[in-house]
Formats: structure tokens, C-alpha cells, sequence
């Protein structure tokens, strides 16, 4: 089963006149971030919150958000009056003493941190229960989500493996035909040589079968072949995190497709290799996406 690293996932509940929101976001990232934007009254049980969001979606960077309407947090606003008298007392005791010109002290004052406090109110057990639910609904939605995405990543990353085994299918009329052609250019070169030079043609027949041996590209071919296979296969594990081990698999599959391109010397391969290299990136930019 492919999952995908980015989802988006949402649920309402609503107690006593109070409708709790939760939407849950999750993006593509090499490691686990996650930030969390609650209500105070919610900031007790950010790290419980945290855990259950991390635990369930494993890897991405997530955010959870958690708004309350119909219940605005100024309304347990409160002026701190014995801080108010004080700082009142004391500007106006500057200004007389300064000689400064009356102006909006209560403005001033108001601005004073810890002038205006907020009541701490957490929520209580049964409210609490009620936003652990919520946010396992929202948690449930973002799963499935990543699982449709998912789907859709299986599809491609298939084709581009598909389309890897074609074009390297397609380099095998062009191997006999290189190698003859690498022999005639090589017979043409020696042959321009010898007239100049004498030349040992045992030692120079050695020669030829040990350069012709090293452009041979039979071992790349095979082993290619064989990651595409254990691509395939690691796409249906039953692994929910396999995104870094495709990446690996990946990596070794443009391994053999350099090899190939580096021992081709010849125009007509060498076109199935830059073929083979273009659905390599596209494969690596969708698996990037996967958990």
C-alpha cells in the first residue's frame, strides 16, 4: 500500500454552545514536524495532541489547528484594577511632576502589559474526550485522503518503471550492431598504426577482446532489470513507510542507467539512456510525496 505525505483532514463536534473545529495538514518532509495552533484553553493537552497526530500520520510536516466559534477568548477578558491604579497613579504623578500636557492616560495605561489579563479556563474532562474524538475524525479523514493520493502515486511511479523496462528492451538490436562498429573503428585505427609501427597481433587481438570486454554493458542490463523487478515488488509490501527504501532502489536503478551511458559509445543508445534518465527524475520527484 502507497501512502502519500500530503493530505488535508477536517471535523466539527459542537458542547454547550461551543463548536470545536479541527483540520489537519500534512505536506512532504524528510523528517517529523508538527505545529499546533489551539485555543488556551486546549494548551494543557498540546503534548497528548502532538502524539496522537505524529503516532497516526508517522512522517510529513503537519499542522493542526483547533479554533472554537461561537466563543470568543475576549469575552474572559479582565482588567487587573490593582495594576491599573497603580500605573495610573504613577504616570499621572510623572506628567504633574514633569509638567507634561494632559493627554489620554487610560489609553496609556490599557497598553500596559498585564493591564488586561485573560481567565484561564481549561476545558474539562468531558470537553476534552469530545476534542479527542473530533481530532481522531480529522485524523481518520487525512488518512484517507493520503490513501486516494496514494492510488494515484502507485499508478505513475508503475509507469515510469514500465516505460524504464521498454526503453532498455529497446537497446538490445543496437548491441550487436556497437560492438561491430567499435571493431571495424578500432581495426581502422590500427591498421593506419601499423604501417608505421610493428605490432605484436597476438598481444594486439588480447588488446581488442579486453577493451571490447569493458564495453560490454550484458551485467548493467541485468542488474537494472533486477531493481525494477524489486521496485515493483516493495510498491505492494505491506510497509506503509517505504518511501525511503524506493528512494534507495531509485538510486541504484540510475546507477546501472550511468554505467549503460558511460560504456554505450553509440548515438542510438545513448537516446534510450536519456529516455530512461527522464522517467528516473519524474519516478524521484513523485516518490519525494511518499510516506
Amino acid at each position: 500500500m502507497i501512502l502519500s505525505m500530503t493530505g488535508f483532514g477536517h471535523s466539527k463536534t459542537e458542547i454547550n454552545g461551543k463548536v470545536i473545529r479541527v483540520e489537519i495538514k500534512s505536506l512532504n518532509a524528510r523528517s517529523t514536524e508538527i505545529r499546533c495552533k489551539l485555543p488556551n484553553s486546549y494548551r494543557d493537552r498540546e503534548m497528548d495532541l502532538r502524539k496522537r497526530v505524529i503516532d497516526s500520520l508517522q512522517r510529513g510536516k503537519l499542522d493542526l489547528t483547533i479554533t472554537l466559534d461561537g466563543f470568543s477568548e475576549e469575552e474572559n477578558a479582565f482588567i487587573n484594577a490593582d495594576a491599573f491604579r497603580k500605573y495610573y497613579k504613577e504616570l499621572n504623578s510623572l506628567r504633574q511632576e514633569l509638567n507634561i500636557t494632559e493627554g489620554d492616560i487610560l489609553q496609556s495605561v490599557l497598553r500596559i502589559p498585564n493591564v488586561i489579563g485573560q481567565n484561564e479556563e481549561l476545558a474539562d474532562e468531558d470537553e476534552w474526550k469530545l476534542v479527542e474524538k473530533t481530532v481522531d475524525e480529522a485524523l481518520a479523514s487525512i488518512i484517507k485522503f493520503r490513501y486516494d493520493e496514494g492510488l494515484v502515486l502507485r499508478h505513475d511511479l508503475i509507469e515510469r518503471i514500465r516505460y524504464i523496462e521498454q526503453h532498455l528492451k529497446s537497446i538490445e538490436p543496437y548491441e550487436s550492431v556497437r560492438l561491430d562498429r567499435i571493431k571495424e573503428r578500432l581495426k581502422k585505427n590500427m591498421e593506419v598504426f601499423s604501417q608505421k609501427q610493428q605490432v605484436d597481433q597476438n598481444r594486439y587481438e588480447q588488446e581488442i577482446l579486453y577493451y571490447i570486454e569493458k564495453l560490454d554493458i550484458n551485467e548493467e542490463k541485468v542488474r537494472l532489470s533486477q531493481h525494477c523487478t524489486y521496485f515493483m515488488e516493495e510498491l505492494d509490501h505491506k510497509d506503509d513507510q517505504k518511501g525511503r527504501k524506493l528512494s534507495f532502489i531509485a538510486q541504484e536503478i540510475g546507477r546501472e542507467i550511468n554505467t549503460i551511458g558511460a560504456k554505450a559509445q553509440d548515438s542510438d543508445i545513448q537516446q534510450y539512456v536519456v529516455m530512461m534518465k527522464d522517467e528516473l527524475e519524474k519516478l524521484k520527484e513523485q516518490l519525494a510525496n511518499i510516506l
